[in-house]
């Protein structure tokens, strides 16, 4: 068998209906009433009715994504599927990956997800935050550019970061919305091919989250945390920790630092892992992992079909 890690996405992989062609599968099923009890609202009717709107409000997103992830790993388990090598998530998906490793029950997690969510949208008001995806430029370029936008407004409480290095031609910058506006002025005269305004509701990763990961520190800090089962390559320093204090750590600084993704897919490939799959709706990751070496093999669990496709890559 191919040596395989387990990657789960973050924000923006979310759909309307996207445990629908699962809805038969008891282990869906009971995943659902899990996230369910632990959150007190009905999740599955919220992801299998939306609406879109609803889905994309952060306080949500957030746990319906790591139910989403939870449950695609629970049926690759369910149909004997091997336990990969490694496991990873991008942001947010980082939890998703800690509950496939039992690190954290579901039940620890859905609250938890939600509390960094809510956290993360108090910090800083909607509209006066922003992040923007810039194409086509390095990532020093981006970081440079980002130093030089807050250095030309002169005002400490215009900031601008990079805070996903999501591919080697794909870096995501967040910020007061001032400063992110002037960083895509500017890097697009660097020579970025485009800045693409995201939109979300808060500049995630980015320092101006300190506030919501003191929050999620001290709720971090009353979570029982098994020991690994999986190793889980973490986001913000690329690195396996065993320790709990350490994972807490790692989980507190994640929500203010940057999502290196590029790295991460790097180390996973550097422990000798060949294929990449991605857990969950959508095939971002997976994409991203071609982008960042093309040795590496991705693709994508997210149904019935994905899940033997998934079997007969990795025979």
């Amino acid at each position: 068998m191919k040596t395989f890690a387990f990657v789960f996405p973050g924000q923006g992989s979310q759909s309307v209906g996207m445990l629908d062609a699962w809805s038969d599968h008891p282990v869906v099923a009971q995943t659902l009433q899990e996230a369910s009890d632990a959150l007190g609202e009905d999740v599955a009717k919220l992801i299998h009715e939306g609406p879109k709107e609803a889905l994309a409000l952060t306080t949500n997103t957030q746990p319906v994504m790591l139910v989403a992830g939870v449950a695609a790993w629970r049926v690759w388990q369910a149909e004997g599927g091997a336990l990969p090598a490694a496991v990873a998530g991008h942001s947010l998906g980082e939890y998703s990956a800690l509950v496939a490793s039992g690190v954290l029950t579901l039940a620890q997690a859905a609250p938890l997800v939600r509390l960094r969510a809510a956290a993360m949208q108090e910090a800083v008001p909607v509209g006066t935050g922003a992040m923007a995806a810039i194409l086509g430029l390095e990532a020093a370029k981006v970081i440079a550019g980002c130093a030089e936008a807050t250095a030309a407004l002169g005002n400490s409480a215009e900031v601008v970061e990079a805070v996903n290095f999501n591919d080697p031609a794909q870096t995501v910058i967040a910020g007061s919305k001032a400063a992110v506006e002037k960083a895509c002025e500017m890097l697009k005269a660097a020579g970025a091919k485009r800045a693409l305004p995201l939109p979300v509701s808060a500049p995630f990763h980015s320092s101006l989250m300190k506030p919501a990961a003191e929050k999620l520190r001290l709720a971090l800090a009353e979570t029982v945390l098994a020991a690994p089962q999986i190793p889980v390559l973490n986001n913000i320093d690329v690195a396996v920790q065993q320790d709990a204090d350490a994972i807490r750590d790692a989980l507190y600084r994640q929500a203010f630092g940057p999502v290196r993704w590029v790295e991460c897919v790097q180390a996973l490939k550097a422990r000798g892992i060949s294929h990449i799959i991605e857990c969950g709706p959508g095939k971002v990751l997976a994409g991203l992992v071609k982008r960042i070496d093309a040795e590496l093999v991705g693709a994508a669990l997210y149904d019935p079909t994905t899940l033997t496709q998934t079997k007969e890559l990795l025979a």
